[in-house]
């Protein structure tokens, strides 16, 4: 059989060419394309890399800002409140003194009206007196038709008021 004695030169031409082909496909990818790519995947691991380390920079100084912000808002919460505190003792002392001197102006109103009413009473008192004075004279002179003097029924009508 002719045919199997031509396979082993036929096979060994293809065997060659396809280690060539092989070779150039390794060799130029290996070295031509190859660290391109490596090339690319180090820079994209690199970017990547330095982003992440950017982005945990940020991270943390975002973390030191609002650690920051609480801060002060924090002061600014106590401040506030040592204000309020303050307006509330002040308007409380001068609400005091308000009322303080309120009471002291009432006070002196009433005092000056008690004495009003304490001179009105001892002069309707003294009214009294004189009118019930001259009553019992005129009681007596009518009922029994003596005269009494004016100084007798003064005196009696103030042992009257001084009994009863």
């Amino acid at each position: 059989m002719p045919q199997i004695a031509q396979i082993a030169a036929t096979y060994a031409s293809q065997i060659f060419w396809l280690l060539i082909v092989f070779g150039v496909i390794f060799f130029g990818i290996g070295y031509g394309m190859f660290p391109k790519i490596q090339g690319t995947v180090e820079l994209r691991d690199r970017k990547i890399a330095d982003d992440l380390a950017a982005a945990e920079a940020a991270r943390k100084a975002a973390d030191m800002t609002e650690e920051a912000y609480r801060a002060k808002m924090d002061a600014a919460r106590s401040e506030a409140q040592q204000a309020a505190q303050a307006a509330k003792a002040k308007a409380a002392a001068e609400t005091e003194q308000r009322v303080k001197a309120a009471n002291a102006e009432l006070s002196a109103q009433a005092d000056a009206a008690n004495a009003r009413i304490a001179a009105a009473q001892a002069e309707a008192l003294a009214g009294i007196e004189d009118v019930a004075a001259e009553a019992a004279q005129e009681i007596v002179a009518r009922v029994s038709g003596a005269a009494v003097d004016r100084a007798a029924a003064a005196q009696a009508v103030k042992a009257a008021l001084a009994n009863g």
